[in-house]
């Protein structure tokens, strides 16, 4: 038993302040800490708000980081080609427009060899599934005139492409002003405030392993009883200017992390981020609505003349 209170008094001797610190924290998950410095109210609530803040950073660009991504939307269960993705729909058409042959038809249709993938987004899956399927009608119309379904489902691949520039057009925008300012809050001014709340639980275990020590207090094994001699004494003059500069520090650090977190909480950016994002999603809704806005009367008056042709063809 000598042998061990020797170690638990020759533990508590003079150490490095990362080894004083570290001691301090030992003490305190043995329950052997007579007097743990409290933080201030405001101060823990301010620590609440910021780990609120950093969770609700984390839980949005969680999901919001999908727009770095521009195959979010594009179906898994469909396989398209080189061909499929060599040309864009406008392409496709124009070139289509001034085929002569079936052999130049196809071609339209045939990616060239350097031929750069067309995105890979729902909106532009659509467009070459309905300028493919134009094609297919076109090619086997033989009345006069032209296959008016093949005619709307051109006029709809040509929309859905537009539709789909739109979208890319959004997920850049929502990754440069959003996604890009998110990530600075979380991983810089939020990683800030992080570390000057360590610095304040550093300074706050070296002031009390300095209270600890200027008391006589000793580390000691569970089980064991501590050091109790000495306890109270006045603290020498040594000890006590040692105390008042922990002490010191502890404020001061205590003064820093609040400034630094209260700018976090405070700043605008995060708020101002979150419009950006909305402006870019409403700026791709009501470019797509005006797509399809002109688009469906189009198809619209393609179906009444089907009707009309259906209906004279028919005698009635």
């Amino acid at each position: 038993m000598d042998k061990f209170q020797a170690f638990g008094k020759n533990f508590s001797a003079s150490f490095t302040p990362f080894a004083a610190r570290s001691q301090q924290y030992i003490k305190e998950q043995l329950g052997q800490a007579d007097d743990k410095t409290q933080l201030p109210p405001d101060y823990i609530e301010l620590e609440k708000r910021v780990d609120a803040l950093k969770k609700v950073h984390n839980t949005m660009l969680q999901v919001t980081s999908q727009y770095s991504n521009e195959a979010y939307d594009y179906p898994t269960n469909i396989r398209e080609s080189f061909n499929d993705l060599g040309r864009t729909v406008g392409e496709k058409v124009q070139l289509l427009s001034s085929a002569t042959s079936p052999a130049e038809a196809q071609a339209a249709l045939t990616a060239p060899p350097t031929a750069k993938p067309q995105p890979k987004t729902f909106s532009h899956a659509v467009a070459r599934a309905a300028i493919n399927s134009s094609h297919v009608l076109s090619g086997e119309h033989s009345g006069a005139g032209e296959d008016p379904l093949a005619t709307a489902l051109e006029k709809f691949a040509l929309a859905s492409e537009k539709v789909g520039e739109a979208r890319l057009a959004q997920d850049a925008a929502i990754q440069s002003r959003f996604l890009a300012g998110w990530s600075t809050t979380l991983n810089t001014n939020i990683m800030f405030a992080t570390r000057a709340r360590k610095a304040v639980e550093n300074s706050r275990l070296s002031l009390d392993a300095t209270k600890a020590n200027a008391k006589g207090g000793a580390f000691t094994l569970p089980g064991q009883q501590g050091r109790k001699d000495g306890m109270e004494e006045e603290l020498s003059e040594e000890a006590r200017a040692k105390v008042e500069q922990a002490e010191d520090e502890f404020v001061g650090q205590t003064e820093e992390a609040v400034g630094v977190m209260k700018n976090v909480l405070d700043t605008p950016e995060p708020l101002r981020n979150l419009a950006e994002l909305i402006s870019a999603q409403l700026e791709y809704h009501k470019k797509a609505y005006e797509i399809l806005s002109e688009l469906a009367p189009v198809v619209d008056q393609l179906q009444v003349e089907q009707e009309v042709r259906r209906h004279d063809s028919s005698g009635f």
